[in-house]
C-alpha cells in the first residue's frame, strides 16, 4: 500500500491517504469536512516546475506528472512548502500549502484567494507600488487596489470606461478619468488641502484607491416576485398583474457611490450589485418594489387598457424607468435603458375573464356605432353625388338643347342665305335692281290688301301691311346685300365701292346692315335729313320708301358715276344698260377681305372655308 495526499475541496487543506483494496474510501479532515476520495480525487494545480494547468488524479500520489515537463506534481515534500498570510476580512494570519488555490478562514469563513494574498504580502515585503492601475473584467463595478501606502511619484493608469477615487478616513477625495497621471501636489489637490502630503520623491503617502468601472452594465433581467392588484375603473374590478423584463445600469457619480454602498469592502461586482435568479443583490429587491409600486399607477396615469396592455410596453417601460432613476440618483446609479418585455395576465382569474366579455361587448357595440355612422356618410355621399349627377345632367342637357338650338338657327340662317342667294342670282339673270324688286314685292302685297290708288285709304293699308312687310324684311335684306355687293374703285371699271353703314335696333340688335331688324322685323329708320318728293303727289319732306298720300315708292337715287362699254368702247354711259350696243352695265369688282378662319383674298360676301358672311 501506497501513499498520496489529497485537497480537502473545503478547506484546501491536505489530508493523506492509502491506496489499495482495504484502504478507507472516505477520509476526515481537520475542518470536519469527509472527503470522498472517489468524488474529490481529481484536481487541477498549477505545475510547480513548468507553470502549466494540470488535470491529474490525487490518489496516484507520486506517480502523477504534469504532461509538459513530465515532473511529479504531487509529492509530499510539495506539499509540506506552507505559506502564510493574513486573512482579506478579518486580518487573522493564516498558514496553508503553497500549492492551495484557495482557503477558507475559519474565523469569518471569507474564501481568500491564497495566490492574491501571498503576493500583497510580497508586496508589502518588497516595497510599495510605483504603478496604480486595475485590468479586472467588466463584470467589477468598484475593484479596491490592495495597497493603500505609495510613493510620492507614482503612475497611475486609468483605462477607458473607468474612474480612479482616492478614499481616505470615508471621504472620497481625487477623482481621476481615463490617462496617465503622475502622484504629485497639483493632481491631489483635495488630498493635499486635507492631508498634508510629502514634497521629497522619496516621500509616501497613505489613501486607499478605487477604481470605478463607468461602462452600462447590460442584460440585467427583472421580475415581480408577486402578483399587483389592480382596479379597473371601466369594469369596477380587480385583477392582478405580474410584469417581467431586462434593464441596464451605469455608475454617474463615483463618489455617491463610494460613500453610500460601497464603504471599506474591497471590490462590488455586478452579481453583488444585482443578483443573480438564486441571490438578491442590493438593487434588485430595490427595482421590484418599485416596479410594483409604480405598475399599476403608470397604467391608470397613462389611461392604458389592460387587455392592450401589450401594445403599451414601450411607454409603460418609460414611465417606470423615470420614477426608478429618480431612487437610483441618490447612489450615483442611473439605467439608461429598462423595458417592460412581458406582462402576465390572470387567465384564470373569473374577475379578468368577465372583464374580457365586457371589453368584447362594448368593442362589438362600438364597432356597430361605427358602422352605423359609416353607412350614414356612405348615403349622404351618395345623395350628394346622385344630386350633383343630376345637376350635370340637366346643365349638358340645357347645353344640348341651346347647341341644338344654335344650330337650327344657324340652319335657318344659311337656308335664307341660299334662298336669298338664289334669289340674286335669278334677279341678275333677269336684270332686275333691288329697288325694282322691291317696288314690285310692295305691290304685291298691295294688290292682295286691296290698296288703291288714293292717297286716303293707302296710309292705312300700308300700316296693314307692316307684319307682312316684316317677315319680309330678313329675306329683302339678303337680297339686296346679294345684289348689291361692296364696289371698290378699280382702274378696270372706274366704279367706286360704297360701303353700307350699320345700326341698332330697340329690341337690342346690334350691328345691322339691312333695312329690318332680323330678330323684331323692325324697319330701319331714316335720317331726318334724308328726305324725298313724290313724284306723283308732290308730297315733300318724306323720310319712307312709300309716299303716305299715294303709295308711290320711293324712286332710286340716280347712280352719278359714269362708265364705260368693256364690249363697244363706248364711254360716259349712266344707265344700266350701255346705249350703244345694249350690254349690261358690269358689276362692281368688290374688294378682296380676310376672314377669321384663317381664309385671307377672298372677294365674295362669304367665306368659302367656314361660310361666315363678310362683315
Amino acid at each position: 500500500m501506497s501513499k498520496f495526499v489529497i485537497e480537502c475541496p473545503h478547506c484546501g487543506r491536505y489530508a493523506e491517504g492509502r491506496t489499495g483494496f482495504f484502504a478507507r474510501k472516505k477520509i476526515d479532515c481537520a475542518c470536519g469536512y469527509t472527503i470522498n476520495v472517489r468524488t474529490d480525487k481529481m484536481a487541477s494545480r498549477e505545475c510547480p516546475h513548468c507553470g502549466n494547468m494540470v488535470l491529474f488524479d490525487q490518489s496516484k500520489g507520486e506517480s502523477a506528472k504534469c504532461p509538459v515537463c513530465r515532473e511529479p506534481i504531487n509529492t509530499m515534500a510539495e506539499q509540506n512548502q506552507m505559506v502564510d498570510f493574513s486573512c482579506a476580512q478579518c486580518g487573522v494570519r493564516l498558514r496553508t500549502a503553497k500549492s492551495a488555490a484557495s482557503y477558507t478562514c475559519p474565523v469569518c469563513d471569507c474564501v481568500n484567494d491564497v495566490a492574491e494574498q501571498v503576493k500583497k504580502e510580497q508586496i508589502k515585503k518588497d516595497g510599495l507600488a510605483s504603478i496604480i492601475k486595475y485590468e479586472g473584467d467588466n463584470e467589477t463595478l468598484v475593484w479596491k487596489h490592495p495597497i493603500e501606502d505609495f510613493n510620492y511619484g507614482s503612475q497611475l493608469i486609468v483605462h477607458e470606461s473607468q474612474e480612479a477615487v482616492f478614499f481616505r478616513d470615508g471621504q472620497a477625495l481625487d477623482l481621476f478619468g481615463a490617462g496617465r497621471y503622475t502622484l504629485e501636489t497639483q493632481q491631489l489637490p483635495l488630498l493635499e488641502k486635507v492631508y498634508k502630503l510629502p514634497t521629497d520623491t522619496e516621500g509616501t503617502f497613505h489613501s486607499e484607491v478605487y477604481f470605478i468601472n463607468t461602462a452600462t452594465q447590460m442584460g440585467a433581467k427583472w421580475g415581480t416576485d408577486s402578483k399587483v392588484r389592480l382596479f379597473d375603473p371601466a369594469s369596477g374590478l380587480h385583477v392582478e398583474l405580474g410584469a417581467s423584463g431586462e434593464f441596464s445600469i451605469r455608475v454617474i457619480d463615483s463618489r455617491k457611490l463610494l460613500v453610500k454602498l460601497v464603504g471599506t469592502t474591497g471590490s462590488l461586482t455586478q452579481e453583488q450589485l444585482l443578483g443573480t435568479a438564486n441571490t438578491k443583490g442590493f438593487f434588485r429587491a430595490m427595482v421590484m418594489t418599485q416596479v410594483k409600486s409604480y405598475l399599476a399607477q403608470a397604467i391608470k396615469e397613462s389611461n392604458i387598457n389592460v387587455l392592450e396592455i401589450d401594445a403599451e410596453l414601450l411607454r409603460l417601460s418609460e414611465a417606470l424607468k423615470e420614477r426608478i432613476n429618480t431612487s437610483l440618483a441618490d447612489y450615483g446609479l442611473t439605467m439608461p435603458e429598462f423595458y417592460v418585455s412581458r406582462v402576465v395576465t390572470p387567465d384564470d382569474d373569473p374577475n379578468f375573464r368577465k372583464m374580457k366579455e365586457q371589453y368584447a361587448e362594448q368593442y362589438l357595440l362600438v364597432r356597430q356605432e361605427k358602422i352605423r355612422q359609416a353607412e350614414a356618410t356612405a348615403a349622404a355621399e351618395r345623395k350628394a353625388v346622385e344630386a350633383q349627377t343630376e345637376a350635370r345632367m340637366k346643365i349638358i342637357g340645357a347645353q344640348g338643347d341651346a347647341e341644338a338650338l344654335r344650330i337650327q338657327r344657324q340652319a335657318e340662317a344659311d337656308a335664307y342665305r341660299m334662298k336669298a342667294e338664289a334669289e340674286a342670282a335669278e334677279m341678275r339673270m333677269k336684270g332686275y335692281t333691288y329697288q325694282q324688286e322691291t317696288s314690285r314685292q310692295v305691290g304685291m302685297e298691295a294688290m292682295k290688301n286691296g290698296i288703291s290708288g288714293g292717297a286716303a285709304g293707302a296710309l292705312g293699308d300700308v300700316a296693314g301691311m307692316g307684319v307682312a312687310l316684316g317677315a319680309m324684311g330678313g329675306v329683302i335684306n339678303m337680297t339686296r346685300d346679294a345684289m348689291n355687293p361692296l364696289v371698290q374703285d378699280t382702274a378696270a371699271a372706274g366704279v367706286a365701292a360704297v360701303t353700307p353703314d350699320t345700326w341698332d335696333c330697340s329690341c337690342g340688335a346690334k350691328g345691322i346692315t339691312g333695312k329690318f331688324c332680323p330678330e323684331c322685323g323692325a324697319k330701319r329708320p331714316q335720317p331726318s335729313a334724308d328726305t324725298w318728293t313724290c313724284p306723283e303727289c308732290g308730297q315733300t319732306g318724306l323720310t319712307t320708301k312709300f309716299c303716305p298720300e299715294c303709295g308711290t315708292p320711293r324712286p332710286a337715287p340716280k347712280l352719278p358715276l359714269t362708265w364705260d362699254c368693256p364690249a363697244c368702247g363706248a364711254k360716259g354711259n349712266s344707265g344700266k344698260f350701255c346705249s350703244e350696243c345694249g350690254a349690261k352695265r358690269p358689276e362692281p369688282v368688290p374688294a378682296a377681305w380676310d376672314c377669321t378662319c384663317g381664309e385671307k383674298g377672298i372677294t365674295g360676301k362669304f367665306c368659302p372655308d367656314c361660310g361666315k358672311k363678310r362683315e
